[in-house]
């Protein structure tokens, strides 16, 4: 809540964003300047039903929005609350002709409506989809991801024909869902469909793919069940919030609610657009093109665009205004990195030793860096693991492999037990998501995108051991934000358009988006970080070549 003395000095206009991650939702109250001047988060649930099976809640999901809101915009001025914009995980929420929620799941818990970005249930359906070689897959990197919502919506007609296909009225990306609570509206965002459903910028929804893959029935009344009405992201959605919805947030009736992000997305609004000048980066005095925004929490996207589409192998896209109006994007991702540091670390049989010396939970990071540097000695921290190296992709690789079949490997292990060993394979696990980086970032550039900067927001962003590894093996600088929330003031930048009080999401971007510390690459250190790069490319070819052997018995 913010402060008695801040109220006094309050600016005269102010923009709410809600963001939706995978394990909590947060809201801000964010300035014209780009300021959070308040913060609020709440937990949400996961149900895990099965094996790589992850389900929630849209009703839980919904009431958690309206809290945290509530506690941000407590005390303020309503009139000073100009617009509202919401991000969300790309979880697919399923709701019956009446918007009531429907059971994902065989139980029949119909509160469970939500099948989330990171369930790997529809693996054979994503399979079937990408043998048609259908013209789609061109604007999603070639193949299309499990985490995509065409799987999951040929998984739900094929195991829940009775109990939920049948009886579904809409499906919806959460944060479609999130922009109809508030305004009653069935809009869909641009940025939503073209990224998760093969809404493509020149033609919009292509019948022949839909028949192809057995769901033509999507295509009835216009495709009303998936959207037929699509928006631009930042652009105001309806007649703003209903009455109902804003009594919820404890926001003003009828204030802007702007076409929302996926979460990857808004971070990347949030942090791609700052104005450079005066910090001797290579990106200044060049377009945004020479950037890539990355997003790191429970996974990581790696957001690039460019003015004219470039296709990449294995890199979602290029999708035409689907973060940045007017430019084409390209979306490279892991699909663990925060979830992959907290496995392998809690894992360990020293985790409980860690706790003990960790004086609280959120400092166990912390901690494990101190370590680090406490067992380097005389060398440089990063070369500790010229023994120990891992290969990340422990739920599938994203990009640029796009192969969710892939393993974790780690090479290297010994006997050791201690906090020495726990904080070595620690250090492995991070660079190698930062070499998984470099081999996306090799990859764009190698189709024609041309960056010399990183753009960092997210939850790992505040891991300086995390930041300095991706500046040393990727040999590029990396831009922190001013603001650590960067996803919650690039939602609060979508309210901002909504308002009118922005002419457009670029001026909204460079003015709210404000850069803070800079981080440089030591390239003294280049060649070791060469010989690991080529040790990982190393890893997964043998990954291969194992697989290989074993089908052959």
């Amino acid at each position: 809540m913010p402060s008695e003395d801040f109220k006094k000095q309050t600016p005269v206009k102010y923009y709410v964003g809600i963001d939706v991650g995978s394990a909590s939702v947060r809201a801000a109250l964010v300035d014209g300047f780009g300021t959070v001047v308040a913060h609020a988060d709440q937990p949400i649930q996961i149900w895990e039903p099965q094996p790589d099976h992850y389900e929630q809640s849209s009703a839980d999901i919904w009431a958690a929005c309206c809290s945290v809101t509530k506690k941000v915009v407590c005390g303020v001025d309503a009139s000073q609350i100009r617009g509202v914009g919401f991000d969300a995980t790309c979880s697919l929420v399923v709701v019956d002709k009446r918007f009531q929620p429907l059971a994902v799941n065989c139980e029949g818990q119909n509160y469970r409506n939500v099948i989330m970005w990171m369930d790997h249930r529809a693996v054979s359906q994503v399979e079937r989809i990408n043998a048609t070689q259908h013209r789609v897959l061109s604007y999603v990197g070639g193949v299309m991801s499990v985490e995509m919502q065409p799987p999951k919506l040929l998984w739900l007609k094929e195991n829940l024909q009775e109990s939920c296909w049948e009886k579904a009225g809409y499906f919806f990306d959460l944060p479609d869902f999130l922009s109809w609570k508030a305004t009653g509206v069935t809009a869909r965002s641009l940025c939503t469909v073209v990224c998760k459903w093969t809404y493509t910028s020149d033609g919009g929804w292509d019948d022949s793919f839909w028949k192809m893959i057995g769901l033509e029935d999507l295509m009835k009344d216009k495709y009303e069940k998936i959207g037929n009405h699509v928006l631009s992201p930042g652009e105001s959605v309806g007649k703003g919030l209903t009455p109902e919805a804003a009594k919820d947030l404890g926001l003003p009736e009828g204030i802007a609610v702007a076409a929302s992000l996926i979460d990857a997305h808004a971070g990347g609004l949030g942090v791609i657009g700052a104005d450079v000048k005066g910090h001797n980066l290579p990106c200044e005095n060049q377009p945004i093109t020479a950037r890539v925004a990355m997003i790191c929490g429970t996974s990581s996207c790696h957001m690039g665009v460019s003015e004219t589409p470039i296709f990449v192998p294995g890199v979602w896209g290029p999708y035409f205004s689907a973060m940045v109006p007017g430019l084409w994007l390209n979306e490279g991702g892991q699909s663990a990195t925060g979830k992959l540091i907290d496995h392998v670390v809690q894992g360990h049989v020293a985790f409980p030793e860690l706790q003990s010396k960790a004086a609280a939970r959120s400092l166990i990071y912390t901690y494990l860096n101190s370590h680090l540097d406490l067992i380097k000695k005389s060398l440089p921290v990063g070369f500790l693991t010229v023994d120990l190296h891992v290969w990340p992709d422990f739920h599938g690789n994203r990009s640029p492999l796009t192969d969710l079949t892939l393993k974790g490997m780690v090479v290297g292990l010994t006997l050791s037990r201690g906090l020495d060993e726990l904080a070595l394979i620690y250090l492995a696990t991070i660079q190698a998501i930062a070499l998984g980086t470099r081999h996306i970032l090799e990859t764009m550039q190698a189709a024609g995108h041309h960056i010399n900067t990183l753009f960092l927001c997210g939850g790992l962003s505040k891991n300086p051991l995390f930041v300095q590894m991706h500046a040393d093996i990727t040999g590029k600088p990396v831009v922190l934000s001013k603001e650590v929330e960067s996803v919650l003031v690039g939602a609060a930048i979508l309210g901002a358009c909504a308002s009118g009080d922005f002419v457009s999401i670029q001026e909204a971007m460079a003015k709210m988006g404000k850069i803070g510390r800079v981080v440089q690459p030591n390239h003294q250190h280049k060649r070791f970080y060469d010989k690991k790069y080529e040790v990982f490319l190393k890893l997964v070819e043998h990954q291969r070549e194992y697989r290989s052997i074993m089908n052959s018995f």
